[in-house]
């Protein structure tokens, strides 16, 4: 077997190691000026294939045999969550796909609305 598809998947992972490392999963953090830190957290999805193969020779004073192939990869990053930290408190807050449905929109907004509701009466109870 020829040396070459080795060399080949020696250059590939290293390709790869250059492109994702764990800031890659956990992002560098972003301090805003109002003392609030954000990090993001992704999700890494790898594909990875190849092959190869060596060829009869025609030449018969050729001493290797010639040899063709090919390797390839992908990485695909995508973000999944933001931690936030402020005061010491940290809260993740998740990237959700978009809603497709009005009634997938109408269950995003709940929580929302459960809250805006909630701070009203609060502020309604605080002036009695």
């Amino acid at each position: 077997m020829s040396q070459n598809l080795p060399n080949m998947l020696d250059s590939t992972i290293a390709k790869l190691r250059e492109m994702v490392n764990a800031n890659t999963v956990v992002g560098e953090p972003i301090t805003t000026g109002d003392g609030v830190t954000i990090i993001p957290v992704s999700k890494i999805s790898i594909g990875f294939g190849g092959g190869g193969s060596d060829f009869v020779s025609k030449n018969l004073n050729h001493h290797e045999n010639p040899f063709g192939g090919g390797l390839g990869a992908g990485v695909k990053v995508t973000p999944v969550a933001f931690l936030i930290v402020k005061e010491g408190n940290v809260r993740m807050i998740p990237v959700a796909a978009p809603a497709n449905t009005t009634a997938d929109r109408i269950v995003e907004m709940v929580p929302d609305t459960l809250d805006k509701i909630a701070a009203f009466v609060d502020s309604r109870t605080e002036k009695k």
